[in-house]
């Protein structure tokens, strides 16, 4: 799904490191006779008579027995060849056939009828050897180890009926085959070796399940056992790693729907399945925080008013063309978090059932056929409307992943935004700390740019960097580009970075959510890298619209230009230091209050839309030609961001402060709220008329720690020093 990455190469090293001591006592748990994976000689009775009395699931059995019915009895597999290409270019895909064989391996075990048997074994040992020869010619077979997966899972479920010859001629090659891909010191082309901080959709994902389907046979018992405590040892830390994240409010590994709400949830639920088929113990609970990820789906969501189709705020490595929220596989992954911690986290499963009742389809078997069959019919209650409103919450912090959603309501017409800063994981996330996005009706101020197609410089050399973003930049003549995945570029302006950040992450300074305002605060300057004695950016969503920018920029030399950015779809007008700019029947008013003099400049526009170092980093024509098509069926997008205003002050002093304020309004409204500049002591402020709710202050610190004081009609309160706790499933 993308090409070879940085955090790849972390992921590889990795597999270098002395692995964990392992005393090998559970290996002793696992069950001797087949099968073993997702079900089990025990369990298999009661997924037949719960299919029997499940409509779906009874549906579900007559697609497979019919795809089953449709496959070859002479399967033969494609592109093994090899293939002379650069290791970032995308390369077809081997046709193996380790996913039919699962199909016809369940279709037998269903119906006793041999000739499901027969394709299956036949499936396998033609993929088997397609795999050995793709690997003898330097590529990889796919990208995911998702067919190879089911290949041992096969194998699994008709060892019964095999004999010793036929299990040894199939088994023994699926296990070589998986123990040349963790060979990475031989070169195969677009191999998939993110470890356990990724997706772990690749080949390290590999070993537990050939271990698991070989252990015992007396074929290649050595190599079987290498793979199952290596392979268990890597999931073990994927759950760790992944509990890590979660923490007490909830995500994966990475803060992208696209991939979080994708195939990631994958690797650990298939994780969970075989051992608790494999050894009868259910992990969910040593790892309860792993219950908490329907919050941050939750979280994402953008109301439209069809629940079924909510937008996303267009994070990190998202395409950008109609920014709905991936839903998709919701049905499929709700329904596994409800199975797994029903008992674990009891308001974590009836969100995972609230979001299941909101999914577009009741899809199980897209891409794992034995999903529809393994869950018995659920009595896990959604939350009601009426519980819903009482846990209404303006503002959240999923910390491990740097993001703060705040929003005035859960409706097509309220005022959603996405603040980023301080993640733990950088998996897809772009150098965006202190970037804002901001929704209503339509993206307001988005991040600009797109993924494209894979070959696109656009993903590397624009969408990814600060200057795509809602950011400050600060500009170091010379500066290297930071890497960001995707295809390379030699052209000079490739080499320089357009005043932006690097990897890494900043600091959250203060974080408070009140009925009345959401106060945030955070340093970026570390991400900067010796550019800045500090980056600080204080936020405040005062209710519902308003949003107060203020930012502090300390750079260690005059000499470097600072300007601060904010992207909007279409072409903004401009009126001194006010900037009007409108989407989908929304309208966003900001006001430049601080630098009293500065100068707004507008960028973009056909030929300019991704300027950056002297250069648009233009998508591929094709790409914009499909994104067009969708938009036509959609009616919206696409989103890529085609305009920004970059506000300069009229002098580099190395110190700058920048105040804005943005509202957040209906496209027929003629202006936002009345701001006026404040200057008391040691403070900037603003002075806010509410309309028809009173004024607010609020005043920042102009040096010093971040901080300052709101004041609502006559009442005074400190913004906080302190990040506020949250936890668990509140404030829906």
């Amino acid at each position: 799904m993308g090409l070879v990455c940085v955090w790849l190469l972390s992921a590889i090293a990795v597999v270098a490191q002395t692995p964990a001591a392992d005393d090998g006592a559970w290996v002793g748990r696992i069950r001797h006779d087949h099968p073993r994976m997702f079900f089990t000689r025990e369990t298999w009775p009661d997924i037949v008579a719960r299919t029997k009395g499940s409509p779906a699931a009874s549906a579900a059995l007559k697609n497979l027995i019919r795809a089953a019915d449709s496959y070859p009895t002479n399967p033969v597999c494609l592109h093994t060849e090899r293939v002379f290409t650069p290791p970032s270019q995308p390369i077809v895909n081997t046709r193996d056939w380790g996913g039919e064989a699962a199909k016809c391996a369940l279709a037998w075990r269903f119906t006793g009828e041999r000739k499901y048997l027969e394709k299956a074994k036949t499936m396998l040992r033609v993929s088997a050897a397609a795999y050995r020869e793709a690997y003898a010619n330097g590529r990889e077979v796919h990208w995911y180890s998702t067919n190879r997966i089911l290949a041992f899972s096969a194998y699994d479920w008709i060892h019964e009926a095999l004999t010793d010859d036929e299990r040894r001629s199939i088994i023994v090659p699926l296990v070589e085959h998986a123990d040349e891909t963790n060979d990475f010191n031989r070169r195969i082309i677009r191999r998939n070796g993110g470890g356990w901080q990724t997706g772990f959709y690749g080949v390290q994902s590999l070993w537990w399940y050939s271990g698991l389907a070989a252990h015992g046979d007396g074929f290649c018992d050595a190599l079987a056992r290498k793979h199952l405590v290596k392979g268990r040892e890597r999931f073990v830390k994927l759950l760790e790693y992944r509990a890590d994240i979660a923490g007490d409010d909830g995500g994966l590994s990475s803060g992208v729907p696209d991939y979080s709400m994708g195939a990631y949830p994958w690797s650990h639920f298939n994780f969970l399945h075989t051992w608790l088929s494999a050894t009868g113990e259910n992990l969910a609970f040593k790892y309860p925080s792993l219950a908490l990820f329907p919050n941050w789906i939750w979280w994402n969501r953008i109301e439209t008013g069809n629940p079924t189709r909510p937008h996303a705020f267009g994070f990190g490595d998202d395409q950008h063309q109609s920014l709905w929220l991936s839903c998709r596989s919701l049905y499929e992954h709700m329904t596994q978090y409800a199975h797994f911690f029903r008992d674990a986290d009891p308001d974590a499963a009836r969100l995972a059932a609230t979001l299941c009742a909101l999914a577009p389809n009741r899809e199980l078997a897209r891409t794992w056929p034995m999903y529809p069959f393994l869950f018995a019919a659920s009595d896990v209650k959604p939350f009601t409307a009426e519980e819903v409103t009482a846990r209404r919450l303006g503002a959240r912090h999923f910390s491990a992943l740097g993001q703060f959603f705040l929003r005035s309501g859960r409706q097509p017409d309220s005022t959603y935004c996405l603040y980023t800063a301080g993640s733990k994981t950088t998996m897809h996330k772009h150098w965006d700390e202190n970037n804002f996005v901001i929704f209503r009706h339509g993206p307001l101020a988005l991040d600009s740019g797109s993924r494209g197609n894979e070959t696109d410089t656009n993903l590397r050399y624009y969408y990814a960097q600060t200057v795509a973003h809602n950011c400050v930049l600060v500009h170091k003549p010379g500066e290297e580009m930071p890497y960001h995945w995707g295809l390379g570029s030699d052209e000079p302006e490739a080499k320089v970075n357009h005043g932006g950040q690097f990897e890494g992450a900043g600091d959250v300074l203060a974080f408070e959510t009140t009925p009345a305002y959401t106060y945030i605060a955070s340093d970026a300057a570390r991400v900067y890298r010796g550019k800045c004695k500090a980056v600080i950016r204080q936020f405040v969503h005062v209710q519902p619209n308003v949003f107060v920018v203020y930012d502090r920029v300390d750079a260690t030399s005059p000499d470097y230009r600072t300007e601060w950015l904010l992207h909007m779809q279409n072409e903004p007008q401009v009126e001194g230091l006010r900037t009007r700019a409108d989407c989908d029947g929304g309208r966003l008013f900001c006001e430049t209050l601080l630098p009293a003099d500065g100068r707004i400049a507008k960028v973009g526009g056909p030929g300019r839309e991704f300027w950056a170092s002297g250069k648009n980093w233009e998508l591929d024509p094709k790409f914009v030609a499909q994104a067009a098509k969708t938009a036509k069926v959609d009616g919206i997008g696409p989103y890529f961001g085609n305009w920004r205003i970059e506000v300069t002050p009229r002098e580099n002093t190395g110190e700058h402060r920048f105040l804005h304020i943005l509202t957040a309004a209906e496209s027929s409204e003629s202006g936002g709220v009345q701001a006026v500049r404040l200057n008391a002591g040691d403070c900037d402020g603003v002075r806010l008329e509410m309309r028809g709710k009173g004024t607010m202050e609020v005043h920042f610190r102009r040096a010093g720690m971040a901080g300052g004081v709101i004041v609502q009609n006559g009442q005074t309160r400190a913004l906080t020093e302190k990040v506020q706790p949250q936890s668990g499933i509140v404030g829906l």
